[in-house]
């Protein structure tokens, strides 16, 4: 694993869409996957307050695993 300490807007954005590929929103009310929830929660505070990154530390448990997970997958892809 790198030593990845900042995320920005738009790996944000690149993330919330990788596990919405992944986990299209649901049912009648198109309810999101919990990861592209808790990643959209991160991408619109930075939005909100006018940001273009944040640490990683600062993301919650889930928002930091799916993260992770989306740039383990992506380090691992075939180019």
């Amino acid at each position: 694993m790198n030593a990845l300490t900042e995320v920005t807007l738009s790996e944000l954005e690149a993330a919330i869409n990788w596990w919405r590929a992944r986990h299209p929103a649901q049912g009648d009310a198109m309810k999101l996957a919990p990861q592209v929830s808790a990643l959209a929660t991160a991408y619109a505070l930075l939005i909100w307050q006018r940001k273009q990154s944040l640490a990683l530390s600062e993301l919650n448990e889930l928002a930091s695993q799916a993260f992770l997970t989306f740039q383990e997958a992506i380090k691992n892809s075939p180019r």
